[in-house]
């Protein structure tokens, strides 16, 4: 768990915009959300899976039936009919939902929900949830990146469903997560869409990294040195691309978000440092540090800044953080033999 100080509220935001409705991997290996069965639900109820989601044709015309039942981090979720009054909690889920064409079906936003410009942005928090503010939108779906302060009990208790999952472990869960969505709100043709998109961008985008380098990669959330390793989704997105994650080595708990010292960063000497526009220094800043002259990013200038948004939402937008890793990578002069 991250610490709660003022200073790490980078790491913070980080930690609840990755959050995101994302499917749970069964025993039987597949990462897919249930439809109700005839032994559970009413006879006209689809059974449409995540992969049958991310599958589906661009052109083709499939209408989730309801009830539908999904996982979340809560357990099983069934929603009775099409959700028409969403309420979410999750900066990526509602990038999602207005891209998968769910957008007019949400009628209220956390306060960091700032894309798409349409989304309706509250004062609603997702790290310190208030029920009752909640309840007042009088929503038929709540989909939420982290359980703060019971809030799945509290709207459960009121019959209000809650989608709560947290951010996707790699590339693969994160398209599950976008049919779960689709799914959960009817538009399954809408996230076959944009599955279908993503991987063709993200193949694109990868195909543009160097191949076979093993770029020494430190990727900093904020200036107290905490990262993300191999764990987090991003940083799945670099070993995809071949490179090293200098903060895996100190993610033994396997968290995702683990906090580096300068003397190991140092001496891991990254050959790419990539910091985002949410923190308050700049690439001339981190050059500037004591001690930090000799390592490899800073000596040839290979320190890039990327949104922090697209950094930290699984979202259709994050196939132009590949696009620009990728080109930074491209500028790291890789030594003769390696």
């Amino acid at each position: 768990m991250h610490p709660s100080s003022p200073r790490l509220v980078v790491v913070l935001t980080a930690a609840l915009t990755l959050g995101l409705t994302a499917c749970s991997v069964e025993e039987s290996g597949s990462a897919s959300p249930t439809a109700g069965t005839p032994d559970d639900t009413t006879d006209d109820t689809a059974e449409v899976s995540a992969a049958d989601s991310a599958g589906a044709t661009s052109g083709g015309t499939a209408e989730a039936g309801f009830p539908v039942t999904v996982d979340s981090d809560s357990g099983e979720v069934t929603i009775q009919a099409r959700p028409e009054r969403i309420v979410s909690l999750s900066p990526s889920a509602t990038e999602i939902l207005f891209a998968i064409g769910a957008g007019d079906q949400v009628i209220a936003a956390d306060q960091f929900s700032t894309y798409p410009a349409e989304a309706p942005t509250t004062d609603l928090s997702g790290f310190d949830p208030n029920v009752e503010a909640i309840v007042g939108y009088d929503p038929d779906l709540v989909i939420i990146a982290n359980d703060s302060n019971d809030l799945v009990a509290s709207l459960e208790a009121l019959d209000i469903p809650v989608m709560a999952n947290s951010a996707p472990a790699d590339i693969e869960g994160g398209y599950d997560a976008v049919a779960a969505l689709g799914m959960a709100t009817g538009q399954i043709d809408g996230a076959a869409r944009v599955v279908e998109q993503m991987r063709t961008e993200m193949e694109e985008a990868f195909a543009a990294a160097p191949e076979d380098q093993e770029i020494r990669v430190y990727h900093e959330l904020d200036d107290t040195f905490f990262s993300a390793s191999s764990n987090s989704f991003i940083g799945s997105v670099y070993e995809q691309m071949g490179a090293v994650n200098i903060a895996d080595e100190a993610d033994a708990d396997g968290t995702g978000y683990p906090q580096l010292t300068e003397e190991a960063i140092v001496e891991a000497d990254p050959e790419l440092i990539v910091i985002t526009d949410q923190v308050t220094y700049t690439a001339e800043d981190v050059a500037n540090r004591p001690g930090w002259s000799e390592i490899s990013a800073v000596k040839n200038g290979n320190i890039v800044v990327v949104d922090a948004d697209i950094a930290s939402r699984w979202g259709p937008r994050l196939p132009q953080l590949v696009e620009t890793v990728a080109e930074a990578m491209n500028s790291v002069s890789v030594p003769a033999g390696r």
